[in-house]
C-alpha cells in the first residue's frame, strides 16, 4: 500500500478528482500554496495499492498538463535602475509532483 501526495495546479484539480473517483481511487483534497509562483495549488492525498500505482500515474499524467505563462520578474527595490523595465519571461507551470510513501497500516472505519 502507498500513500501518494500529488501537488497539482488548481486548474486541474476538479478534472483529476473526477477521473480518479470514476476509476475507484479514494481521494482527499487539500488546499495548499507554494511553488515557484507562490500561487494556490491543490494537494491530493491518495491511498493506493501497489498494483494500481501505474494506473494512478497514468491518470495524473493525462489530466495534469503543463502550460506556459508570461511572468514579469520582480526586481528588489534596492536594485531597481532608472528606466529599467523587466521584460516578461515565459515559464512552464502545471503538471504534477507526486510524493509516494510506503504505508505500514491502513485502517478504514
Amino acid at each position: 500500500m502507498k500513500l501518494v501526495l500529488a501537488v497539482i495546479q488548481d486548474a486541474d484539480a476538479a478534472a483529476l478528482v473526477r477521473v480518479l473517483s470514476e476509476n475507484a481511487f479514494e481521494v482527499t483534497k487539500l488546499a495548499s500554496t507554494g511553488g515557484f509562483l507562490r500561487e494556490g495549488n491543490t494537494t491530493l492525498m491518495i491511498g493506493v495499492p501497489d498494483e494500481r500505482m501505474a494506473d494512478l500515474k497514468r491518470h495524473v499524467q493525462q489530466t495534469c498538463r503543463t502550460r506556459t505563462r508570461l511572468v514579469t520578474p520582480s526586481v528588489p527595490m534596492g536594485e531597481q535602475g532608472e528606466g529599467l523595465a523587466a521584460d516578461p519571461v515565459e515559464v512552464a507551470v502545471g503538471g504534477a509532483v507526486m510524493f509516494v510513501m510506503g504505508v505500514q497500516e491502513f485502517v478504514k472505519v
